[in-house]
């Protein structure tokens, strides 16, 4: 495996993907702002948990792209429509798994069951991100698109 390619693919690939996150966020098709989610898990300063979580973010997407990079290898072979249909496997976990447990580990995330904390600060997600807006799954699953299309592309033409 091609350590340094797995890890230049992984920041490239998740650069895109929070290129789409933002863009979707500032075009008003979100409210889901992932930096900011991920970073007040960190801090309650709203200014700082942005930039902290990205860098989160941009670490997280080291770990999946090692995930994907071990797939192509298991499979001896990549493309942008494998690295495709993976990004949709990554997006279902996330969209269906991750986000909405996400409020039981958050400390400033209010929780769907117990309705929002002396320290809550953000709304939860809900199943498929739907408290952030009806088109967020949307934006989600065209941003992991992008993600994994993109990793299979630069993974091939390694």
């Amino acid at each position: 495996m091609d350590w340094q390619g797995w890890a230049l693919f992984g920041l490239l690939a998740t650069a895109a993907l929070t290129v789409v996150l933002i863009a979707a966020q500032m075009a008003g098709l979100t409210r889901l702002d992932l930096p900011l989610v991920l970073g007040t898990m960190v801090t309650p300063d709203p200014d700082r948990a942005r930039v902290v979580g990205f860098f989160i973010h941009l670490v997280v997407g080291q770990v999946f792209a090692l995930g994907y990079a071990a797939t192509f290898a298991l499979l001896g072979r990549a493309t942008w429509w494998i690295g495709a249909l993976l990004g949709l496997l990554h997006v279902a976990v996330a969209l269906t798994v991750i986000l909405p447990l996400l409020p039981g580990v958050h400390p400033r995330m209010a929780s769907t069951r117990a309705g929002p904390g002396t320290a809550a600060v953000l709304e939860p997600p809900g199943l498929l991100g739907l408290n952030y807006g009806i088109q967020t799954p949307a934006v989600a699953v065209v941003a992991h698109l992008v993600y994994g299309a993109l990793l299979g592309l630069l993974w091939r033409a390694l």
